[in-house]
């Protein structure tokens, strides 16, 4: 007998290219004693857009101007578009963010220092960010893989969208902006599980 669950729509938000630091990278790239200050509170609880951007490089080409996503982390990562590996000249790896092992190699480069790092590039795996309570309500358990259904114009259904659950979490779904500008992504969108 199929489960009936109770319609579950979560608010679609694209991920830009960005950066996480350690703390000692951040002191390499941008002096001793650098902090990373709050521009902007993004929609998970307690993480932040930073007033500090770098370059990311890879074998091919760089980007400018890449920023750096608050509160400093345990290891250091770029997460970039499909589009951007191609540009930076990377390996694409497909993976959930913190998963950094054997990912591409990238050089990131700050106003005080450049840091070569062996792995850290990857393309994040689509994503809900989820709350116990939520989850428990629509019978969602943490990294169980569902779809995502939005309509419009150029309406899809996201396939694979890892479900991320968490007491820290505020529900959201996080794209990247490839996936964004295929179903043209614009003003508050919410998404339906299916």
């Amino acid at each position: 007998m199929a489960v009936i669950m109770s319609e579950l729509k979560v608010l679609i938000e694209a991920s830009a290219r960005h950066v996480h630091v350690t703390r000692e990278h951040l002191e390499a790239l941008f002096g001793d004693g650098a902090a990373l200050e709050n521009v902007r509170d993004l929609s998970q609880p307690g993480e932040f857009l930073s007033d500090k951007k770098l370059r990311i490089e890879g074998p091919r080409g760089a980007i400018d101007r890449v920023s750096i996503l608050g509160p400093v982390r345990p290891a250091t990562q770029a997460e970039v578009s499909m589009t951007d590996a191609r540009v930076l000249g990377v390996t694409p790896f497909l993976r959930e963010s913190g998963d950094v092992a054997g990912s591409a190699p990238l050089k990131i480069t700050g106003p005080a220092g450049s840091v070569d790092l062996a792995e850290g590039c990857i393309v994040a795996k689509r994503h809900v960010h989820l709350t116990p309570e939520v989850a428990r309500k629509h019978g969602l358990e943490n990294k169980q893989l569902i779809s995502v259904k939005i309509d419009g114009e150029r309406g899809v259904t996201f396939h694979e969208v890892v479900c991320r659950v968490s007491e820290k979490f505020s529900p959201a779904v996080h794209i990247d902006y490839d996936e964004a500008n295929a179903v043209m992504l614009t003003g508050e969108v919410y998404g339906t599980v299916v």
